[in-house]
């Protein structure tokens, strides 16, 4: 004969079951979960394999590197570990010369003139 052990809140068990499963519901909307499911769990570049224990360092590259562009048959995804992930957005900054996620950043001139003065300075010798 089972007993329930003294001190367990049922109710509240229910709501951090329901919570969980809300939440994994809405993971399985994103496009890495999606992408997940659609491709195996290797890299795309270093053929690296991947399991539960280590998913997390797999991320979804996206091939246009335009992050609103995810299409639902992933045509513009890519698994890559985060190595070659990092690699890749590097090989198109590079290519690119500019970085798209600082693209809106002003650039500018430096105001710090190190010689300013040294005339003066020269003078009084």
């Amino acid at each position: 004969m089972k007993t329930t052990p003294p001190g367990i809140d049922h109710k509240r068990l229910d709501q951090v079951v329901a919570a969980a499963r809300r939440d994994a519901e809405q993971r399985e909307l994103g496009y890495r979960e999606r992408a997940l499911k659609l491709y195996p769990w290797i890299c795309g570049r270093c053929a690296r394999e991947f399991t539960r224990a280590n998913l997390s360092e797999l991320t979804v590259h996206h091939r246009n590197h335009n992050h609103d562009d995810n299409p639902n048959d992933g045509s513009n995804w890519e698994l890559l570990c985060v190595y070659c992930h990092d690699n890749e957005h590097s090989r198109y900054l590079d290519h690119t010369g500019a970085d798209p996620a600082h693209a809106e950043d002003p650039v500018s001139a430096a105001t710090f003139s190190p010689f300013a003065g040294l005339n003066l300075l020269l003078k009084r010798k």
